[in-house]
């Protein structure tokens, strides 16, 4: 199955264009994480009654919890413009120095998968951050000049899903710094439950706590799993999903009672099966299943290891006795060599 093809995936699909309508502008529309919640009030309040920028910040965590969204929500609660991009798509020192320059008093530029920002990159970025000026060097050789340019006090938003992987200077120069973490199943009906107000889907609490017990801790993965369960309630019911309704669209969908597809299951009986329940390294991992390390560790693992299905130690990945007893296989202990 092709990772595009996954409906548990928290990446973003192209099936996901409708996200935007979905997304709450103001910390108390924001669903779950109170204590992040309560600390940017006090940042933003702060930051509003010196008239001064926001100092910049970094958030971090798996796919798909809402690091986006909660970029817009500072923007909207600073009362200030809100520009995006993403670091792949910035290619040349022109193109964040065009950026950047453009950037009004205060505004927010949001940076998506900022650990992937180039070097080169990085170093113009560096004085922009700090003292809020830009250094262009112009011309090359003995005849090259360094022009400084200031810029407007701004705020910049990082998000990634690998903050290990940002330089250490570039790390240190974010003011606040926030890990984004999987949401609690009543954090998740709440979601679905609102996204099912927006879009005048007719659905009960018990139909909505189905579809949160299966969305892997996940926003995007709820309200894509909520319009797909909406497709089938028309076609197989009359658009009404209650509980019933909700066990049958998840059967069509192929999620099992803890939101795992086919996909998961296979990469943890390949673990069994194929390596005696681990240890097993990921490069030997991703050409077993035929997957990119990077999916592996970015997609699938987070979400297994969070329920207690894998474990990751230095010789490579361990399938848990949990894993075993959800697969209804007997369990064996890697580090003994012994069957329960």
């Amino acid at each position: 199955m092709f990772e595009n093809e996954r409906i548990s995936t928290p990446k973003r699909l192209s099936l996901d264009s409708d996200e935007g309508s979905l997304r709450p502008l103001h910390l108390k529309e924001f669903i779950g994480h109170k204590d992040m919640k309560k600390q940017f009030g006090i940042y933003i309040k702060a930051a509003l009654g010196r008239n001064e920028n926001l100092d910049h910040v970094l958030l971090y965590g798996p796919p798909g919890l809402g690091k986006t969204t909660f970029a817009t929500i500072i923007s909207h609660e600073l009362g200030v413009g809100f520009k995006s991009t993403s670091a792949p798509a910035i290619e040349r020192t022109g193109d964040l120095a065009a950026i950047l320059s453009s950037l009004k008093f205060c505004e927010v530029l949001f940076i998506d998968e900022i650990h992937r920002l180039k070097p080169i990159l990085e170093e113009i970025l560096y004085p922009a951050l700090e003292d809020y000026s830009l250094d262009i060097i112009i011309g090359q050789g003995p005849g090259a000049k360094s022009i400084k340019i200031s810029l407007q006090p701004f705020t910049l938003i990082g998000a990634t899903t690998k903050a290990g992987l940002l330089s250490a200077p570039l790390r240190a120069r974010f003011g606040i710094t926030q890990r984004i973490d999987f949401y609690n199943s009543k954090e998740i009906f709440e979601i679905v439950k609102r996204s099912a107000r927006i879009l005048h889907i007719d659905i009960n609490d018990e139909g909505a706590m189905t579809i949160a017990n299966r969305s892997r801790g996940t926003p995007r993965v709820a309200n894509r799993i909520l319009r797909r369960i909406r497709d089938i309630a028309e076609v197989e019911g009359n658009g009404y999903i209650d509980e019933e309704m909700a066990h049958k669209g998840l059967e069509i969908l192929n999620l099992d009672k803890l939101g795992l597809d086919t996909m998961d299951k296979r990469l943890v009986d390949t673990i069994i099966s194929k390596y005696d329940g681990g240890p097993v390294g990921v490069e030997t991992l991703a050409v077993s299943l035929g997957e990119d390390r990077e999916a592996i560790e970015d997609i699938y693992e987070p979400y297994l290891i969070q329920i207690g299905f894998l474990k990751r130690t230095q010789k490579g990945r361990v399938a848990t006795k949990h894993a075993y007893d959800h697969l209804g296989l007997q369990y064996k202990n890697t580090v003994e060599g012994e069957l329960f």
